[in-house]
């Protein structure tokens, strides 16, 4: 239990931040999935397509401080590559 009132709106304002932030977190990972899966599939075409709203999700949640930024470099790369090999 907070002992100020500063500190019970402290705690206040970490649950918004804390569900705003698992809700982009929880949409990001499903938005992730669905390039995997089109990249399993070998479907270049989807798989682009989902890549690029992906890419502007991560983008996105770096802005905002939701994910490091580092995090997000990697997780394009990593996807661009795989992206790159199967259209190959």
């Amino acid at each position: 239990m907070a002992n100020t009132k500063s500190a019970a709106k402290s705690a206040r304002q970490s649950l918004r931040r804390r569900a705003r932030n698992t809700a982009a977190t929880s949409a990001l990972k499903g938005q992730q999935k669905k390039v995997r899966k089109a990249l399993a599939s070998g479907d270049a075409s989807a798989a682009k397509s989902e890549f690029q709203k992906l890419s502007s999700a991560l983008d996105k949640a770096a802005k905002r401080g939701t994910i490091h930024r580092n995090v997000v470099n990697r997780r394009k790369a990593r996807l661009n590559k795989a992206l790159s090999a199967v259209a190959k």
